[in-house]
């Protein structure tokens, strides 16, 4: 686990950047094959965007429940379609395999929600906290002088 740094920092990520929300959620929780088999293929895709950072893919975190979630944050939004559609990946056939088993018949949800990013488009804090979202993909830096508040944390992200 990674330890915690006791001050006040910011996440920054030059250019533009991608937010890509994503999870399942388990309708029926006996049938464990149908979702299990959805929660081990995005296990296999992280595995492989891990091993490949060229593909853009640059972290996330994960929460698990009902309703899983992962946000994950992505170079750019070129990146992300080419992860997706890319039939020399393991999302396309994790996809097909998907609306083979599941499709449509309720037992497990699938979604996601994808934004695009531009310098000075966001800011965040994070304060005795280890690594975490935007400043554990990107940079995490003390939120200090220009980045000591929102306001300017936003202003400073225009011209970084």
């Amino acid at each position: 686990m990674a330890a915690t740094i006791n001050t006040r920092r910011t996440g920054r990520l030059e250019g533009e950047f991608v937010v890509l929300l994503i999870g399942m959620r388990i309708n029926r929780w006996w049938k464990v094959g149908q979702w299990l088999r959805v929660a081990l293929g995005m296990q296999r895709m992280l595995n492989e965007l891990n091993v490949h950072p060229e593909l853009g893919f640059l972290g996330s975190e994960s929460w698990f429940g009902r309703t899983t979630m992962m946000v994950s944050y992505w170079r750019s939004m070129d990146q992300l379609l080419a992860y997706a559609k890319s039939r020399d990946n393991v999302h396309l056939p994790a996809w097909r395999a998907f609306n083979k088993l599941v499709g449509t018949n309720g037992d497990v949800g699938i979604w996601h929600e994808s934004y695009k990013s531009r310098p000075g488009d966001y800011e965040n804090i994070y304060v005795n906290m280890p690594p975490f979202g935007l400043a554990n993909a990107g940079q995490a830096i003390e939120a200090t002088g220009s980045y000591a508040h929102a306001a300017t944390r936003l202003a400073a992200t225009k011209t970084a």
